[in-house]
């Protein structure tokens, strides 16, 4: 790990309140607000907060701990955009304008409707694609097929590629198998070699399809801490130090500005929606985050110079979309003068 834990502990930044590292480092009374609000929602497992590439604050109260791999449901999404904007530094893929045809190859099912075609990987991760979406009430169905790709990209159109947010994991998922045809490794491979490796992170195996592709969009394990290095990847443009202190450039320039860039909306909480990322504003300032199932919450705040990451029990029922806007509100804590 390169983000690095502050040895000052916060009983020290109570008996000297006066000590401060900067105005927009989240002070003592707003980490133990934090903590407060955190506690009265007992599905939470982690909070993980880091100011300037330093982690300030952790909190852990339940589940796998601030350091352990927990599954991050459709947080993975944002992570598979990651490793989708590393590939196109890496030249596996030409650019998001690229059509995923050429990606997969021969590995299409015969007789596509032919504005197949015109999906390309732009498409895909804005959510975009115009198939009918896999999530919701066909997903059981659809991870119960016994060839996940076809029956996502054998669905019927119900926009035109490039037409409105379509939240769909079988999106992702096509993702997830263009990424591993036209490179001739898995997704997990190179994950872990254009992703892991640069951030000093561990990214484990997780769920494949019954053709061994990788779930593209879901059930990813990693831990909070690593979440932190790859909201800090983008914080900081898609640029990383490697251990002589030397920059290297892990995702394309000018990749983040891109992907923070609404292309769609939310049709649950209005958002905006970019490359794998979710657009809002809390405390009146421009937040930028990833989510998943049950709690599992990622968020950059550039003007802050903050990243902080929520992990929560992910098992069923879903606590909704009323959790989400809890775990806003613990963000907006961190972001208002106390």
């Amino acid at each position: 790990m390169r983000v690095h834990v502050l040895p000052i502990s916060l009983a020290v930044m109570w008996l000297f309140p006066t000590f401060s590292a900067a105005a927009n480092e989240p002070s003592a009374n707003a980490l133990q607000a934090l903590d407060q609000q955190a506690a009265a929602l007992n599905r939470v497992h982690n909070v993980v907060v880091a100011y300037e590439g330093d982690i300030v604050h952790e909190l852990h109260q339940d589940g796998p701990g601030v350091a352990s791999p927990a599954n991050i449901k459709s947080l993975s999404k944002t992570v598979l955009a990651a490793i989708t904007s590393a590939a196109i530094e890496a030249g596996v893929i030409e650019s998001v304008e690229q059509p995923i045809v050429e990606l997969f190859g021969e590995h299409l099912p015969n007789g596509l409707d032919p504005r197949v075609n015109e999906i390309s990987v732009a498409h895909l991760l804005a959510q975009q694609a115009g198939l009918e979406s896999t999530s919701g009430s066909n997903y059981s169905a659809w991870v119960a097929s016994p060839n996940w790709v076809n029956d996502a990209i054998t669905r019927p159109f119900v926009d035109e590629p490039g037409g409105q947010m379509l939240y769909s994991t079988g999106t992702s998922h096509l993702l997830s198998a263009a990424l591993t045809h036209a490179s001739g490794e898995t997704t997990h491979a190179l994950a872990q070699r254009l992703l892991g490796d640069p951030l000093n992170i561990d990214i484990r195996p997780w769920l494949r399809d019954p053709q061994g592709i990788y779930f593209g969009g879901n059930d990813m394990q990693l831990s909070p801490r690593a979440l932190i290095e790859i909201g800090e990847l983008y914080r900081n443009d898609g640029i990383v130090l490697d251990e002589s202190g030397n920059a290297q450039r892990v995702l394309p320039e000018g990749w983040v500005a891109a992907s923070w860039l609404p292309r769609g909306s939310s049709p649950w909480t209005g958002d905006g929606y970019g490359f794998g990322w979710f657009i809002t504003q809390l405390a009146g300032e421009d937040v930028y985050y990833g989510r998943g199932y049950g709690g599992q919450a990622l968020y950059v705040i550039p003007e802050r110079e903050m990243t902080v990451v929520i992990t929560s029990d992910p098992n069923p029922p879903s606590p909704g979309g009323k959790f989400q806007q809890q775990l806003n509100r613990l963000i907006e804590t961190l972001l208002s003068p106390l």
